[in-house]
């Protein structure tokens, strides 16, 4: 059977790296698409407008991969909880909630890798964050509900991307944001084909996944505007993935 590759070591220190890892950790060259940095920071301070959120608001990162995104809620809401399928990434999550940092390694080269530390902002109060293992498409019935929720490079790597968005009036109360951000990068080894959102013709049109987004949710959120967001993925020291998210923002009817 073949390994999952988000409960992999090498992909949970990208991706540590990705989230936690400080500009000249990522990108130590004097050029480069340093636009690109911080993505998962960026994610909530260019998406969400904090000045909207209510007191004590309760925020959800849904498909949360090591979590940057759902610390940097926890600076806006006083409950924030964090899901993702990967339990590696979950207990790494777990780890900084509690102890505020996580010793990992940064491939180099092949076997060669060197050790670092990812650290959370002393600022942010690690106590109003909650991880947990779930399915996006298969919720528990219990979660309660939101008044923002993000859904950053998840829905081009669902199974089934509308049994997800399908659970989201549910979870969102009347006047919350939803942000979600992807790249639209579809592959049936993540989606069955049949189950993309976008990336074909259909009566001689394009179908986007943004558009279908819009039409999919249109009936429960109203569409409020699109941020491109790029990010820089560093597979190792002369490799590195330089890709756009093209994130959507809605507020719940």
């Amino acid at each position: 059977m073949p390994v999952n590759p988000y409960e992999t070591d090498r992909l949970l220190g990208e991706y540590l790296l990705f989230h936690y890892g400080r500009p000249e950790e990522i990108l130590p060259f004097p050029f480069g698409p340093r636009g690109a940095l911080d993505f998962a920071v960026r994610a909530v301070s260019e998406c969400v407008n904090a000045a909207r959120l209510p007191d004590h608001a309760r925020g959800l990162d849904l498909g949360c991969a090591v979590g940057r995104s759902t610390f940097e809620l926890a600076r806006h809401c006083a409950d924030v909880v964090g899901i993702d399928f990967s339990a590696s990434f979950v207990r790494a999550a777990e780890t900084l909630r509690a102890t505020g940092r996580l010793a990992y390694r940064r491939t180099e080269e092949g076997e060669l890798a060197v050790p670092l530390v990812a650290t959370l902002p002393v600022e942010i109060d690690r106590g109003r964050v909650a991880f947990e293992t779930g399915d996006a498409c298969d919720l528990r019935t219990d979660l309660g509900t939101f008044d923002v929720a993000l859904l950053i490079n998840l829905v081009d790597r669902l199974p089934e991307p509308r049994r997800c968005l399908s659970r989201l009036p549910g979870l969102l109360k009347p006047g919350s944001q939803l942000v979600i951000a992807s790249p639209y990068t579809w592959l049936e080894e993540y989606t069955p084909r049949a189950n993309w959102l976008g990336g074909f013709q259909q009566h001689g049109h394009d179908v986007r996944g943004i558009d279908a987004l819009r039409a999919f949710l249109e009936p429960d959120f109203e569409f409020v505007r699109a941020v491109e967001l790029p990010f820089l993925l560093r597979e190792h020291a002369r490799k590195y993935q330089w890709s756009v998210s093209l994130a959507g923002v809605w507020n719940r009817r």
